[in-house]
């Protein structure tokens, strides 16, 4: 213990790290010792300091004695209600030092440096396959595994993680709790308001190291490297065929299963894929969210503003293999062969 200007201090001895209080001098120290002197009652897990342990018994009792005075969600720690809290207010306090983008937990920011390095330090024992994050490895090892403990009360499917189940259940509520500040747009997950984001922005932070080519989202730039090595390392369990991404083969599913699990709730049609919903909801909403740069003609779907910018390139990409025509639509390609077979003497 050491007085300066009046005020006392406790040091390590080890590290010469100081402290205003010798509680947490001693908290400290466990980390050069290894010490963890409280215990849980119920499962034996050891922490060094006792807030860590009350904190964590909450799991044990279900208690979440910390409310969120915007939408009341309840939470067993402090800390978890403050990060929560920053979905409300926006708030991101840390930033990354290469690129300036800013996020509202430290664990986004160690996550989102590894893109930059290229760094994918947690492997799996049984495939090999890395990954960015330890929660996403221990979620794919229980792929391995076959278990999947949480389970949807209304359509029965299971997942590894209650997250994706929390997840999974906005397809039945239709609860989309993230907004995009700058449009309004809402969504289900916070991954695809980041990426939704970007639309605005122009930001395209993954690139490919083959050919140079950029995307707003880390998935998109995956299934774009497949191109170049051929690989489709996802198979369907039924009927053997594969895909270069692991989306595609749960969307491939639903031929077999005929399962349509994504309702329209103005209309109730169903679609077995989120982006065929999305594209069905703007005949309710009118929303045309696609311009084209050179007329300004707005679309409700990206492939009709494609189509149309031919009119001004004047490309034809779909040529007749029986009189060499081309055309601009795909689907007037099968009508002209129609009628020149119709034609034939």
């Amino acid at each position: 213990m050491l007085k300066q200007n009046g005020k006392t201090s406790f040091h390590c001895n080890i590290c010469e790290k100081s402290f205003s209080q010798e509680r947490d001098l001693t908290t400290h120290k466990c980390i050069h010792t290894g010490k963890s002197p409280y215990s849980c009652d119920f499962c034996a897990k050891p922490f060094t300091r006792t807030s860590h342990l009350i904190a964590h018994k909450h799991i044990h009792t279900g208690e979440k004695p910390y409310h969120c005075d915007i939408c009341s969600k309840s939470f067993s720690d402090k800390s978890t209600l403050t990060k929560h809290k920053r979905i409300h207010t926006g708030e991101s306090p840390y930033h990354c030092t290469i690129c300036g983008k800013s996020f509202s937990q430290t664990n986004h920011l160690t996550r989102h440096k590894y893109i930059h390095i290229g760094k994918k330090p947690y492997d799996c024992d049984i495939c090999g396959k890395s990954f960015t994050a330890k929660g996403t490895l221990t979620t794919h090892r229980q792929n391995h595994a076959g278990r999947n403990p949480y389970h949807c009360d209304i359509c029965g499917k299971s997942f590894s993680r209650n997250c994706d189940l929390t997840t999974h259940k906005r397809i039945h509520t239709g609860e989309r709790p993230y907004h995009c500040d700058i449009c309004g747009k809402s969504f289900s997950t916070i991954g695809p308001l980041a990426a939704h984001k970007r639309t605005h922005t122009g930001e395209k932070p993954y690139h490919c190291d083959i050919c140079g080519k950029s995307f707003s989202i880390s998935g998109n730039l995956s299934k774009h490297k497949h191109i170049h090595t051929g690989d489709k390392p996802y198979n369907c369990d039924i009927c053997g065929k594969s895909f270069s991404a692991i989306s595609s083969v749960a969307t491939h599913k639903c031929i077999h299963s005929g399962e349509l699990p994504y309702n329209c709730h103005v209309c109730g049609k169903s679609f077995s894929i989120t982006s065929n919903l999305t594209k069905h909801k703007r005949i309710h909403t009118g929303e045309k969210p696609y311009h084209c740069d050179i007329c300004g003609k707005p679309f409700s779907r990206s492939d009709d503003l494609i189509t149309h910018k031919r009119i001004h390139t004047g490309e034809k990409p779909y040529h007749c293999d029986i009189c060499g025509k081309s055309f601009s639509r795909n689907r007037d390609l099968p009508t002209h062969k129609c009628i020149l077979i119709r034609e034939k003497p």
